[in-house]
């Protein structure tokens, strides 16, 4: 594992974690014969005459990036013109001193106009914050010039071609490892190293064919010493894509892609959603926390967890859609031989999406409550399974479920979110959809939501399938656009957290976006992230780190069933989940969990029955959790995913430090040096916590480890006499 002095210092101040400390600075140099250049203490980017922003980090006097010079800048597609590039006029640009809610700068504003007969004028504003030395924010605005209407089609912003060989002269263009950050399949790598022929468009904030969708809209790319990341910082979840390709000479591509489709009439102007380029040292993490840390600066409210959303928990999925009440509390004694305090009630309790009371067969009568009040009695917490916004009407089916006609859509039709034809509009699982931007529907979850907590008694929401909205066409609604439903998403399960957690302070409310990045619509209301069902461990840790970048570095991360931490494919859409990796959980700072079968009910059920082999795995690492309880502690991001080798993360907790790291290969043993950032200056003695194993004492100064071990290696860092 190599050394970087100083590197991660450098990290921290270009991804803007300095924020409000009183920072250097942003100072403009004009150049007569060139670009137009904004300076940080730790980057610099230069405004050229194509319009791109071309960024860089400072490191030692010199420019470090992956960026290419002379990009073609923005461009817009108008019909029947084709597409337009522009130039713009820096000797006319204007400076001048900027100051918002990012805190203090520098904004340049240039004027260009479209190349060729189609008369379109561009105002590109760039601005450069002291507090976010690594960010630069742009806005763009087309206006009409000519005397004629123009049906603006497309606009792509942010148009960038990477390079890894200008960071390191040995590496193909294309060595970069990124992050996608859109919602697109379940299952699918957001975390990937880029290989000739790549390509993926990330569609971001619209609803997919699939039912999928949403999305985090940042795409970033990085070597082992400097990266780069575009996206958008607009509060709402605008349809739009970030295309990455890998092109035939081996540069990557890629670009903020929005389709307006609105006609200009003459002097009439279209602003596009505001977009940045970040440049920063490290991984996916950086520009993920600067995102997330511009956007709160701009009023994002991003909650502080529950206590409650830092304990383990187990859930009843293990007996799938047709659990009894007998067989949830079955799992009782063993519950609390692990020192599990939480239980979930999962999928397909309830007779109908959209009325959700129980089903007669499986709970019948007021069993339901009684349930809850026998787990409460043995100090045990429950949550609930269900899908806001989500209705039967009488089409379509889910796997055997045919969907027959829910009561709230019997009494409310005109409630539901029609489609251009005026057909229902579906959702995850084929679904109908309840619209969020209509009042009556935000108090019909209000509704719900009391139910299941102050009258049927549950502790919080496990709400699962939660992607995007399709736009809402329903005429009786009144929207001023279509995309009205979507941007009002965000509120629907806003109503679902505050009210949920004013009747019970302690609850805990996870949303659950099956197989894929979340949405940033209802990303801050909720108390508690889930990796949301992980294709193996090795896509648990890195959604765990994704969840801190995005939440705080003390975020409560579920790192769902420990049995997902490895699967085996039993036909061509079925696998047995037969995880037990717990470390993947919890050495990067996640919450354990399981969803084990006790007693034994079936055939069915025997790869997650909790055996007496299993049993004593499973005592061991919840017992550790327990103990250690690194959720609760600070993440630091100190290892670069996919250069770091072994995989490697660090958590701060009580005056120490933890480390987790973790093989290329897990049955493969792997032997070497590790090191143990972030130590301050002192002695430390260093003990494999899991194995109970001293393994000697290190210098902060020179925190190297020789080591040996197979799977993972989990340390603690204690201050030594």
């Amino acid at each position: 594992m190599r050394s970087l002095t100083g590197f991660f210092a450098l990290a921290l101040l270009a991804g803007g974690a300095t924020a409000g400390s009183g920072a250097e600075p942003v100072t403009v140099v004009r150049d007569p014969a060139g670009p137009i250049t904004l300076r940080t203490k730790a980057a610099e980017f230069r405004l050229t005459p194509s319009g791109e922003v071309e960024g860089a980090l400072l490191v030692n006097g010199r420019r470090l990036g992956v960026q290419e010079a002379g990009g073609p800048g923005d461009s817009v597609e108008v019909a029947g013109a084709g597409v337009l590039a522009f130039s713009l006029d820096l000797a006319g640009a204007g400076v001048t001193d900027v100051r918002g809610p990012l805190g203090e700068g520098k904004r340049i504003e240039a004027r260009g106009r479209s190349r060729g007969k189609t008369p379109v004028e561009q105002l590109l504003a760039i601005e450069v914050y002291a507090d976010f030395p690594g960010l630069a924010v742009s806005t763009v605005t087309f206006k009409n010039a000519g005397p004629e209407a123009l049906r603006l089609a497309k606009v792509v912003q942010q148009r960038h071609r990477l390079n890894a060989s200008l960071a390191d002269a040995k590496a193909a263009p294309y060595s970069l490892w990124s992050f996608h950050g859109a919602s697109v399949e379940w299952g699918q790598d957001e975390l990937l190293p880029l290989a000739p022929g790549f390509s993926r468009p990330n569609v971001l904030g619209a609803q997919l064919a699939n039912g999928q969708g949403g999305g985090v809209p940042v795409v970033a790319f990085w070597t082992a010493t400097v990266g780069t990341a575009v996206g958008h910082l607009d509060p709402f979840p605008i349809v739009a894509s970030l295309p990455v390709s890998v092109e035939k000479d081996g540069r990557v591509a890629t670009s903020l892609v929005v389709e307006p489709r609105r006609t200009l009439a003459p002097g009439e102007a279209y602003t596009a959603p505001r977009s940045f380029l970040a440049v920063f040292a490290g991984d996916f993490y950086e520009p993920l926390r600067l995102y997330s840390l511009a956007r709160q600066r701009e009023g994002w409210p991003i909650p502080r967890p529950s206590d409650a959303a830092y304990e383990p928990a187990w859930c009843g999925w293990g007996y799938e859609f047709d659990v009894t009440p007998a067989e949830m509390l079955g799992t009782i004694p063993k519950l609390k031989e692990l020192g599990i305090p939480w239980a979930t009630l999962d999928d397909r309790w309830f007779a109908s999406y959209g009325d959700w009371q129980p089903r007669s067969d499986t709970f019948p009568g007021d069993s339901i409550r009684t349930m809850v009040e026998a787990f409460h009695r043995e100090g045990i917490k429950v949550q609930l399974w269900w899908l806001p916004l989500a209705v039967e009407d009488g089409e379509a089916k889910y796997e055997s479920h045919r969907y027959g006609l829910s009561d709230v859509v019997a009494r409310h039709p005109d409630w539901l979110v029609l489609d251009e034809k005026g057909g229902h509009a579906r959702m995850a699982r084929h679904l109908a959809a309840l619209c969020p931007a209509l009042p009556e529907v935000r108090q019909y979850l209000r509704t719900l939501t009391e139910r299941f907590v102050r009258d049927w008694g549950f502790d919080g929401h496990k709400l699962d399938n939660v992607f995007s909205l399709p736009p809402c066409y329903n005429p009786a609604h009144h929207h001023r656009s279509p995309q009205e439903a979507v941007d009002a998403l965000g509120d629907a399960y806003k109503v679902v957290f505050e009210t949920t957690r004013a009747l019970k302070p302690d609850s805990v409310t996870q949303i659950c976006p099956c197989g894929t990045p979340p949405n940033v619509a209802w990303l801050p209301y909720m108390d508690q992230a889930v990796t949301a069902d992980p294709v193996g461990a090795r896509q648990v840790r890195p959604r765990i780190k994704m969840y801190k970048a995005l939440l705080g570095p003390e975020a409560a991360v579920y790192g769902d069933h420990v049995e997902l931490s490895e699967m085996k494919r039993t036909g061509a859409d079925e696998w047995a989940e037969i995880g037990r990796d717990f470390a993947s959980t919890i050495g990067p700072g996640g919450v354990v969990g399981t969803k084990f079968t006790w007693p034994d009910y079936g055939p069915k059920r025997k790869a997650v029955f909790l055996d007496d082999a299993k049993e004593a795995h499973w005592k061991k690492w919840t017992s550790l959790y327990n103990e250690k309880r690194l959720s609760r502690g600070t993440f630091l991001n100190l290892y670069v995913h996919g250069y770091d080798v072994p995989e490697g993360y660090a958590v701060a907790k009580d005056g120490r430090m933890h480390y987790a790291f973790f093989a290329p290969d897990p049955a493969v043993p792997w032997t070497g040096r590790l090191e143990l950032r972030g130590l301050a200056p002192g002695r430390y003695a260093v003990r494999d916590y899991v194995e109970g194993r001293d393994l000697g004492v290190v210098e902060g100064g020179r925190p190297f480890l020789d080591a040996s071990f197979t799977g993972h290696l989990l340390v603690e860092a204690v201050p030594a006499p």
